[in-house]
């Protein structure tokens, strides 16, 4: 008695493509991003996981601490969040969970998601946002900024509550 086994490598391919496994996996990287020679933002995460599929992308499933630099290398801001994806061929971050950016004025944004598009050099969100100011914190639903976070906008405004002096000097 002979028996035999043979593997169709297309029926292989089929089984194993749903099957997306890292190319690269690495642990407390520090990623710099450039512009014709200036750095313009400085990435640091405990674990990168790098996917070479058609649409390669960088995922930070332990999150990020970015940190945007202006001319002169003088910080522009900070965000920091609990979970990020890279789309390398889009140009397009996308942070998650409890995301934070403060700006050089030290403005607070705290939103779920925030989206960093490399190419237009803005930052942007569908979803609800609070950003406190020294004067007040506003809410609402919806944001577009530069990606220093000096200049924004939020699309529909829910509420703002104006901060008293003595409140902001109790809680600095």
């Amino acid at each position: 008695m002979f028996s035999a086994c043979e593997n169709d490598l297309d029926k292989v391919k089929k089984v194993t493509a749903n099957d997306t496994y890292p190319t690269e996996t690495a642990k407390a990287i520090e990623v710099i991003y450039s512009d014709s020679g200036l750095v313009k933002a400085k990435l640091n995460a405990p674990v990168m996981l790098h996917y070479m599929t058609d649409k390669p992308y960088i995922e930070f499933p332990q999150g990020v601490h970015l940190v945007f630099y202006d001319q002169l290398m003088n910080e522009d801001s900070r965000l920091t969040s609990n979970y990020a994806i890279d789309y390398e061929n889009e140009k397009r971050m996308e942070a998650r969970h409890d995301v934070v950016v403060i700006n050089r004025k030290g403005e607070k944004l705290n939103t779920e998601r925030l989206i960093w598009d490399e190419n237009e050099k803005k930052i942007h969100t569908p979803d609800f946002v609070k950003i406190t100011t020294a004067e007040e914190i506003i809410y609402g639903d919806g944001l577009e900024a530069n990606e220093d976070f000096t200049k924004y906008q939020i699309t529909n405004i829910k509420g703002t509550i104006q901060i008293k002096d003595e409140e902001r000097t109790e809680n600095p």
